[in-house]
């Protein structure tokens, strides 16, 4: 009935308007947010990873309105509390991807969906929260596999803007804001040029390029101290400041050191002109990217420079490289004591990888706990929001995943998540795919088909 009244009624003028009404809409993320937690909850029998601190087999973790009251072996349970017997899993804290574009970017050939970057170069006022979508499918995809704090973070050619710790549950953005601003994001130009006797004309584009670049970023750091200098001195004479600047306005945390700067830089040149920036400025420097980071690993240290390091599935950045160059840096980071989390570099469609890319590294000779720290405890600290997240703690979120195993093993599941003790759904449009594709095949062993269509 419903395709008859269709096909006579798009035969008129209205035919466009008519099948624009008729069709099914566009169905987003099907996944409902979880409740607020209402009675104690306590996993027993479990082994609990606090990551902190010691594994411990046969434990017990309790939380209550979303946040651990107790962590350990013989500890007391809540009369009212609801008990989940989780013998042979493991609870981990739930793991965190440090810099990704997911509810920034959607489809990238659909300029709609795509708000990672503002136009302009100077951008310090761009907030990734406000453009966050909640009802991306790449949310319930990449929580699936046990990520439930993203980091959103614009782009941009120099001063991209402010990144936000993104919790992948909730109904709007607001809700789903666990800390913004969490750092502020600028891209370093490029260092290295051609040589001059090679390419003349290209070498002086680039030198240009970077110089031009350079002075840009020094222009707005005085600007942003200038107009901060004009702000107290209006405040202390008791008058009216002047006009107010949004991008100057959120420069000022970052001048007061309340809000760190993530430079993104990976040739060893870049890294070093950064710190050297940073420091003359005065600023709390994270480098981002980082791929030659093990190369300057002592300068890093010296400064305590954390690194957010970009990707360990890439290539090797120099064709003298060994193949396993970015397998290694890691365990060399490690080993040269600089603080660091591990990305995947791939901005948002490769989210779900993260625990993959630590145990590349595990394998390459990062210690085992070191890897899982790289992707829960390391980034927490390294962008200030460890009082919340990434360990299991008595006082902390209870943000927390299930699992049959180790997460950073492919074959491992995650079977519960709880985000600020609000239960998670784990259905994605994967995990839909894989349901229906199975349905498909055992239908198929059910009538004898024995060749695939």
């Amino acid at each position: 009935m419903k395709s008859t009244m269709i096909t006579t009624l798009t035969q008129g003028p209205c035919a466009l308007l008519v099948f624009l009404l008729a069709a099914p809409p566009a169905v987003a993320s099907d996944q409902i947010p979880g409740e607020p937690q209402q009675r104690p909850i306590a996993i027993t029998g479990a082994t609990i990873h606090p990551v902190s601190s010691p594994p411990i087999p046969g434990g017990t973790i309790v939380f209550d309105r979303g946040v651990i009251t107790a962590v350990g072996t013989d500890i007391g349970i809540p009369a009212n509390a609801e008990i989940i017997s989780a013998e042979g899993r493991h609870v981990y804290p739930g793991l965190i991807s440090a810099d990704t574009h997911i509810g920034l970017l959607e489809i990238g050939a659909v300029r709609a969906t795509n708000d990672r970057q503002e136009t302009g170069r100077i951008n310090p006022n761009v907030r990734a929260e406000t453009a966050f979508n909640p009802e991306s499918e790449m949310i319930p995809v990449t929580r699936t596999n046990g990520i439930l704090v993203a980091v959103a973070a614009p782009s941009g050619p120099l001063i991209r803007g402010t990144s936000a710790a993104m919790l992948m549950d909730g109904w709007t953005w607001e809700e789903m804001t666990l800390k913004a601003p969490l750092a502020l994001n600028i891209n370093w130009p490029f260092m290295a040029t051609p040589a001059a006797s090679a390419a003349p004309e290209a070498a002086r584009r680039m030198i240009h390029a970077r110089d031009s670049s350079l002075r840009e970023l020094s222009e707005a750091i005085r600007d942003a101290r200038a107009y901060r200098t004009a702000r107290r001195a209006a405040a202390a004479a008791g008058i009216q400041a002047h006009k107010s600047d949004s991008r100057w306005e959120a420069m000022i945390p970052v001048l007061e050191g309340n809000v760190p700067v993530v430079v993104w830089a990976d040739e060893v040149r870049e890294i070093q002109a950064a710190v050297r920036w940073a420091e003359q400025e005065g600023l709390r420097l994270i480098i981002g990217g980082g791929h030659d980071a093990w190369r300057v690993a002592d300068l890093l240290k010296a400064h305590d420079i954390p690194v957010l390091l970009g990707g360990v599935y890439r290539l090797p950045p120099r064709r003298f490289a060994s193949y396993d160059e970015p397998f290694t840096a890691p365990m060399k980071l490690h080993q040269a004591g600089v603080r660091f989390a591990i990305t995947t570099g791939d901005g948002f469609d490769g989210e779900r990888n993260l625990p993959y890319h630590a145990a590349t590294a595990s394998a390459y000779g990062l210690p085992p706990e070191e890897a899982l720290r790289s992707i829960t405890l390391s980034p927490a600290e390294i962008l200030g929001i460890a009082d919340r997240i990434g360990s299991l703690e008595t006082g902390k979120d209870a943000t927390l995943i299930v699992t049959d195993g180790d997460p950073l093993e492919i074959p491992t599941n995650v079977e519960r998540a709880f985000i600020q003790g609000r239960r998670v759904d784990l259905t994605s449009r994967h995990t839909m795919l894989r349901d229906k594709y199975q349905e498909r095949y055992s239908r198929r062993e059910k009538d004898g088909a024995t060749s695939p269509d």
